[in-house]
């Protein structure tokens, strides 16, 4: 989806500066509690008028202040998945959907009703009462819901931060479904790496109300000038193919003319899986080293050392899978002798590559 924010508010403890343009299925914004991500998507939604600015979906303009347009919430064609599932408790199942399909003023077919009950596993659900439903199940109602309103976008705000780890595994599989199946375009809020990396094709990081990186995901998780800001650590996602599964337990992949051993992933049934690499867990060595426990070594050229907070360094490599970077400490720096245009060996443990 094509988004663009430019948009000024001010709170009393608080200030709202942000300008964002981002392309792709589903848009992530990121950050830490506090960082404006709410604030932000209620604005889209229309629960909070700006104080001045633009806010355009898809090419369709929501808010402007200079022309003065302003569109109303239910105008505005989306459907909100909140933190909470936000059921109404003296409604069943069957009749928190129905809701939604009058609201938003769509009559949908019996086949596509049915195709939503399958897709996010509900149908078994249609006569139970919110109060006897698990966290999960209140979410994917959730979910539902805000599907059957005729929404032109999803606007998705922090919706897995109440589940434990067991149900947020449980419905990221949906929220993918939405994404790949349904094809609807998705502003997904949240502060959790993991959910943003899984979910997303671009993305928007904020923080203190401002947004310090915007784009496609893996330009921005591999963005050098984040390394010492309080978002997160410089990192790196690759796109991998699935080569192959060895008995041994062992899944062979290929990142561009770089191939990489994971733990197995037989039972995944796709070709293609992002790898997401965290520069802590990414050791240097100033010449090849086969005698380790890690898997991957792999040859990069050092094309920039930035200095980090805590006598660390981030060195960053050009490697035959893309951008690769390393956090370590400046003695390790000093004592490999590290410099741009050197020749350096980066070794990754297999467990350490978190597939998604």
């Amino acid at each position: 989806m094509s988004l663009q924010i430019r948009v000024k508010h001010q709170f009393a403890s608080f200030d709202l500066d942000v300008d964002i343009q981002t392309e792709g299925g589903v848009t992530a914004l990121f950050g830490v509690s506090g960082s404006g991500k709410s604030t932000l998507v209620n604005a889209i939604a229309g629960l909070l008028k700006p104080d001045e600015g633009l806010i355009q979906v898809n090419g369709q303009t929501l808010f402007d202040s200079n022309s003065g347009v302003n569109l109303a919430v239910h105008q505005r064609q989306v459907g909100y998945i909140f933190q909470d599932s936000r059921l109404f408790p003296h409604m069943s199942v069957k009749n928190n959907l129905r809701y939604s399909r009058w609201f938003g003023g769509r009559k949908s077919s019996r086949q596509q009703f049915k195709h939503l009950l399958e897709l996010l596993n509900i149908g078994h659900l249609l006569e139970r009462m919110p109060s006897g439903l698990s966290g999960g199940e209140r979410q994917r109602v959730a979910i539902g819901r805000a599907c059957l309103s005729d929404p032109a976008f999803l606007l998705a705000d922090e919706p897995l931060a109440a589940l434990d780890i067991e149900r947020k595994q449980e419905i990221l599989p949906y929220f993918e479904r939405l994404r790949d199946e349904l094809g609807l375009p998705i502003v997904y809020v949240s502060h959790s790496i993991d959910e943003v990396v899984r979910l997303a094709n671009s993305v928007a990081m904020l923080e203190q109300g401002r947004c310090v990186a915007q784009g496609l995901i893996d330009q921005v998780l591999a963005d050098i000038r984040l390394a010492n800001t309080q978002t997160k650590p410089a990192g790196a996602l690759w796109m991998a193919k699935v080569l192959t599964h060895h008995d041994d337990g062992v899944t062979e992949v290929t990142v561009g003319q770089q191939r990489l051993f994971l733990p197995s992933m037989q039972s995944l049934q796709q070709d293609s899986i992002r790898l997401k690499i965290n520069a802590e867990d990414v050791l240097l060595s100033a010449s090849p080293v086969d005698d380790t426990s890690a898997l991957n070594c792999i040859t990069g050229v050092v094309t920039s050392i930035l200095p980090m907070a805590g006598g660390r360094a981030l060195v960053v490599l050009d490697t035959a899978a893309g951008q690769l970077n390393a956090t370590i400490t400046n003695r390790s720096v000093n004592r490999l002798q590290i410099e741009a245009g050197q020749t350096i060996y980066a070794l990754l443990k297999s467990v350490a590559i978190v597939s998604t």
